[in-house]
C-alpha cells in the first residue's frame, strides 16, 4: 500500500511539473565584509538560478474601495518543487511567456508531496 501511494505521489509530480512553463531565479540582499577595506556592504546574492515553476494568477474575492472606482485585487502565486528553500524577504525573479517580473513572498509556503505554492506580491525593496 505505501508503495503505491509513493508511485502515485511520484506521477503527480511528474504531471504537476509538466506544466512548469517559467524559470525562477531567488535573490538574498546578504552584508558581506571586505577583507581588504574592512569594510561591510549589502550586495545582491543569486541562490537558486533556473528553476523550472509555474506562475498563476487568482482574482481575491475582496474589492477595494478608492475614490474614483472600486479595483479588483489580483494575486499571485508560484508553484515550484518541494525540494527547495526559499526564505522570507528573498527577490524572486519570475520569466513566464517572455514576461519577466520581481516578486517577495508574501506569507509561508504551502508545502506538499508534489510541489509547493507560494503566495507572492510585487517587489519593492529588501525588508
Amino acid at each position: 500500500m505505501v508503495k503505491q501511494m509513493k508511485a502515485a505521489q511520484k506521477a503527480a509530480r511528474k504531471a504537476i511539473e509538466a506544466t512548469y512553463f517559467g524559470t525562477l531565479t531567488v535573490t538574498v540582499h546578504q552584508t558581506v565584509k571586505d577583507e581588504k577595506t574592512k569594510l561591510t556592504k549589502s550586495v545582491d546574492v543569486v541562490v537558486l538560478q533556473d528553476e523550472p515553476c509555474r506562475l498563476s494568477f487568482e482574482k481575491m474575492q475582496t474589492a477595494v474601495q478608492s475614490e474614483s472606482a472600486a479595483t479588483i485585487v489580483q494575486g499571485a502565486k508560484i508553484f515550484v518543487s518541494p525540494d527547495i528553500s526559499i526564505k522570507a524577504g528573498s527577490k524572486l525573479t519570475v520569466t513566464q511567456d517572455n514576461v519577466t517580473t520581481d516578486y517577495t513572498r508574501s506569507g509561508e509556503s504551502a508545502i506538499y508531496p508534489t510541489h509547493q505554492e507560494i503566495m507572492l506580491e510585487l517587489f519593492k525593496e529588501y525588508a
